[in-house]
């Protein structure tokens, strides 16, 4: 039998479904204290602020994709074409599911427009890693233009995961893998 879960918790699991389904301003306080089953006082004791809250929810969902990135990174270590290659077949995988609705990062920010707002810090910070990590493996392919190539593959998952739900599906996803092959190909090529 696995312990209850604590009032944070609960509170954490309730605001990621709501803000990632319904958005961040959309969702009030009052619907999450009622959907999670905790007091106000609860939320108040584990949160100072709904931006704390929302930071909270980001850094969880920024701590949950880098377990994923580091699983898709696993099934070929050392070799970074093929985990290039392993990376958008599991971005496609993400924004298959029915409940997917877009990057929550790219969400918050856009909700949160001021740079100095917890959320938009929290949202940008998770950015930055994935054009780091984007960028040690275009280095380690021999990209001429490393840095170049990490900021169009993000501009690619960004954009795919900005469009999957505008496009037909199917064209879409057909549409990135092409595009992640032709750019890491004339990456390579350039030298």
């Amino acid at each position: 039998m696995q312990p209850a879960k604590s009032a944070r918790e609960r509170i954490l699991e309730t605001a990621e479904e709501l803000f990632y389904r319904e958005g961040i301003r959309a969702v009030g306080i009052d619907t999450i204290i009622e959907k999670s089953g905790v007091a106000k006082m609860s939320l108040y004791r584990s949160f100072s602020s709904k931006d704390d809250l929302v930071a909270a929810y980001l850094e969880m969902r920024s701590e949950r994709y880098w377990k994923w990135w580091d699983g898709v990174m696993a099934k070929h270590p050392g070799e970074p074409r093929r985990q290039l290659h392993d990376l958008f077949e599991a971005v496609v995988d993400r924004v298959r599911r029915p409940e997917f609705r877009g990057c929550a990062f790219v969400n918050a920010a856009t909700e949160f427009p001021d740079k100095t707002s917890q959320p938009r810090v929290v949202a940008l910070a998770h950015k930055e890693e994935l054009r780091r990590r984007l960028l040690k493996l275009a280095e380690g392919i021999g990209a001429a233009h490393p840095k170049a190539l990490a900021n169009q593959l993000l501009m690619l998952i960004d954009g795919i995961y900005s469009t999957v739900g505008v496009l037909e599906r199917h064209d879409a996803l057909k549409a990135v893998a092409r595009a992640a092959d032709a750019l890491i190909d004339a990456a390579v090529e350039a030298e």
